[in-house]
């Protein structure tokens, strides 16, 4: 349904899924003739994503704060500095 709903084109449908023509049509059949069924379920099961991503976002939290703290392992150290001097360089352009 999310390909459906942003307008992708059948054929890049068919192929994501590895369908037939046969298979896709009749997948598109059902979605017209049960599409209010279709369309509810459909909304069922993006809240319920959203609700799944927004728990491991809360749970995760804590642990990203943690590891952002962290000093980077030795073998990054010198990538890392570059990234902060640039970092420091962008945000005085910035202000």
């Amino acid at each position: 349904m999310d390909y459906i709903h942003a307008n992708y084109p059948q054929h890049l449908i068919r192929h994501q899924f590895y369908l037939t023509d046969e298979q896709f049509n009749a997948a598109i059949s059902y979605i017209d003739t049960h599409h209010e069924e279709v369309e509810s379920e459909y909304q069922i099961v993006l809240r319920q994503a959203e609700e799944i991503q927004d728990y491991w976002k809360e749970q995760n939290k804590e642990r990203i704060a943690h590891i952002s703290k962290l000093p980077p392992k030795p073998e990054y150290l010198s990538a890392w500095k570059k990234l902060q001097a640039r970092k420091t360089k962008r945000a005085a352009i910035i202000q």
